[in-house]
């Protein structure tokens, strides 16, 4: 291929692919020049796109896996050059696969505009009465005002429980508080899980409400200068160590028509540790409130004379990333579509002392999801099924499902022409299980097919074994389900065919604590993937099922979105 091809020019200049790029650029060619510089001599280190053997297989799973999971796609950030590689290569998969583009002018790519904004630690600080906060440390803070600097000056603290207005659950920490001005400091997950009561909330599984989007944003509607959340690991369901890798380094939001200025102008988190010496200093005992917290009619507690006083330098700029959207073009009802989701972005590189590793290769994260639905799709476009079915790899999703919100609010197809979806969201290579994981089991009718397939194969529904973390609301399902759309967040199982239930979670448990959104998420070549094939087997299935018949799966009829669903089918 010419090296005059205006698109390898940007590449090498690390400029942004223009969507008339030629969209046969080979993603060999982008790794060996886009990212690092590498000479051609080293193209060779890397498979080139190809068409793979129709079956779903353990080897192209493995494949797709290693290849973005390298280390130079430089951990896949949105709108870096690493990541501009890994969504091409994406696309060339899919075209190899056989899917046709479902982006823009003739394009695999759907375009999102996104803000990119990166805090400069040495020009920012936060205080409360006279601790200075260690950026990483013991806090970390930000600002969604897409703007240069932003300063909170002596906003007097108020503890307000949970941070939660849900009038089903006659439940107000505000009721009777005006916070415009102040720091609010919440805390994590919801009172349900903090009591264990089943009565309360959704009891042990994590509601909305417990959402830290969710709380910055009820800060936000009730006028708070700053939203401080108090970060402990067991109802976060992750360590410190997440909190303050995901939220260093360059932040990606999607664009606002306000640029930001509704929300507060200081959001962040505090550790459980600096949070029990701050209540200590104005004379309350941090259990005893977080008791007190979790009890209906609680009232808000101004936390004495301590006041928080901060400013934020920035560093911005409007960025664009891509979805990739490939389809499969149904033989008797096109216009109908089935969706397969999985984001392909993860945490990019950040910056570390020499001879450490700081690429975020996201192998599990997702590298595992988008692999699986490339492989999906290319068994779909082998056999073309009755509907049509889409391929969905979006981006930013570690950034706050974006890409997915973008492509709920800018569809390439009507929502109403969704028969429903499947999310596939880090697939554990854990072997073959006995079971299927369903987050969110028992919302919609996706379930009941699901059971129905797995009884063919002497497998079961698990429910998810960790509600109260919340993952329903916490991978990009979630951005098509709040617009109607039926959505399956399956996963692979626990229940390992010949070590039992006790591994699987061992397994599960370990990847969290030692590999979850850190650099030794890598990908590892004596993986076991049969388990990764047998799923991928059980989600094409289900697929087919929906692809090939009349049916409509909904929501049940307790679900939250079960009349935003209805209310959508009556324009058909």
């Amino acid at each position: 291929m010419p090296l005059h091809n205006p698109a390898y020019s940007r590449i090498l200049h690390k400029e942004p692919l223009h969507l008339g790029d030629d969209m046969k650029i080979a993603s060999t060619f982008i790794f060996a020049v886009s990212v690092l510089g590498f000479s051609a001599c080293t193209q060779s280190e890397l498979p080139a796109p190809k068409q793979d053997t129709p079956s779903i297989s353990p080897a192209d799973i493995g494949r797709r896996i290693k290849t973005l999971a390298d280390d130079r796609f430089e951990g896949r950030a949105p709108a870096t050059p690493g990541g501009i590689a890994a969504s091409q290569y994406v696309a060339d998969e899919m075209k190899a696969a056989g899917l046709d583009p479902m982006g823009e002018n003739g394009s695999y790519f759907q375009p999102v505009t996104l803000t990119e904004t990166t805090l400069k630690p040495e020009d920012s600080f936060m205080t409360i009465g006279d601790v200075n906060y260690d950026y990483q440390k013991n806090a970390i803070w930000w600002t969604k005002h897409f703007t240069d600097t932003v300063e909170v000056m002596d906003a007097p603290l108020v503890f307000v429980g949970y941070g939660i207005v849900a009038p089903e659950y006659g439940w107000n920490d505000y009721a009777g508080l005006d916070v415009k001005g102040k720091t609010v400091v919440m805390l994590v997950n919801d009172p349900g899980y903090a009591t264990g009561d089943p009565a309360l909330f959704n009891g042990k599984a994590m509601t909305y409400y417990g959402r830290w989007t969710y709380k910055y944003e009820e800060a936000a509607r009730q006028g708070a200068a700053a939203a401080i959340i108090v970060h402990e690991t067991k109802p976060a369901s992750y360590g410190w160590g997440v909190v303050a890798s995901s939220w260093a380094g360059p932040q990606i939001d999607l664009v606002f028509p306000d640029n930001g200025a509704s929300r507060a102008k200081l959001e962040g988190w505090v550790t459980v540790e600096a949070a029990k010496d701050l209540f200590a200093k104005v004379g309350l005992d941090f259990a005893k409130m977080k008791a007190n917290a979790a009890k209906k009619g609680f009232t808000p507690v101004p936390m004495g004379a301590l006041k928080l006083s901060a400013k934020i330098t920035n560093t911005i700029k409007t960025v664009k990333s891509r979805n990739v959207l490939g389809r499969v073009k149904g033989t008797k009802y096109p216009d109908e579509y089935v969706i397969y989701t999985a984001h392909w972005d993860h945490l990019g590189k950040k910056p570390v002392p020499e001879g450490e590793d700081g690429i975020y290769n996201g192998a599990v994260d997702n590298a595992t999801g988008t692999a699986l639905i490339l492989e999906i799709g290319e068994a779909f476009a082998q056999n073309p099924p009755e509907r049509s079915v889409l391929i969905a790899s979006v981006t930013a999703e570690e950034s706050g499902l974006l890409g997915s919100a973008w492509l709920a609010t800018h569809p390439v197809i009507p929502l109403n022409k969704i028969v429903g979806g499947l999310n596939i969201d880090a697939v554990m290579p854990l072997g073959r299980t006995k079971d299927i994981v369903v987050v969110g089991l028992g919302l919609s009718d996706l379930d009941d097919i699901l059971k129905s397939i797995l009884d063919k194969h002497n497998m079961y529904i698990d429910p998810d074994p960790k509600p109260e973390a919340g993952h329903y609301y916490r991978s990009d399902h979630i951005s098509l389900a709040k617009k109607g759309v039926p959505m399956l967040y399956a996963d692979g199982g626990i229940d390992h065919e010949v070590r039992g239930k006790a591994y699987g979670k061992a397994f599960e448990e370990d990847y969290v604590k030692n590999r979850y959104h850190k650099p030794t998420d890598e990908y590892d070549e004596s993986w076991d993937l049969s388990g990764m094939q047998q799923f991928g087997e059980i989600m094409y299935e289900l697929g087919q099922r929906l692809a090939n018949s009349r049916d409509w799966p909904n929501w049940k009829t307790s679900a939250e979105f079960r009349a935003i669903r209805d209310k959508m089918m009556e324009r058909e």
